[in-house]
């Protein structure tokens, strides 16, 4: 994890971490579908490095049922097109809730996510 205080708000998400079966098919399609940037620490482990939240894959068996992770998109239909073109499954359709409108799908190790817009 950084120890970038700039970036440090309190009580608030600093780092995600991800079990994944096969890390660089997780790359690629996080690469793909958000622009993450990745630095690998042996075969084992990669982190990425966000804006807001940094985090990493560690190999091993993806746990389903989690927490949701929820991304914010300026184009939704865009990134949902870029998510199934890259391999996600959308589970929920994009539907409207007070404040914007989001829809869910599963990445590659079955994770659920979502992605909203105002």
């Amino acid at each position: 994890m950084k120890n970038d205080t700039k970036k440090l708000k309190h009580e608030q998400v600093q780092y995600i971490e991800f079990l994944s079966s096969d890390i660089d098919k997780a790359k690629h399609f996080y690469q793909t579908c958000f622009n993450w940037k990745f630095t690998d620490y042996g075969k084992t482990y990669t982190a990425f490095e966000g804006d807001y939240v940094d985090g990493g894959f560690t190999k091993g068996k993806p746990q389903i049922g989690s927490i949701l992770i929820v991304l914010y998109s300026n184009d939704i239909e865009y990134t949902k097109n870029k998510i199934i073109n890259a391999g996600g499954i959308i589970v929920k359709d994009t539907f409207d809730f007070p404040g914007g409108k989001r829809f869910h799908f599963n990445d590659l190790d079955g994770y659920e996510l979502a992605v909203w817009t105002q």
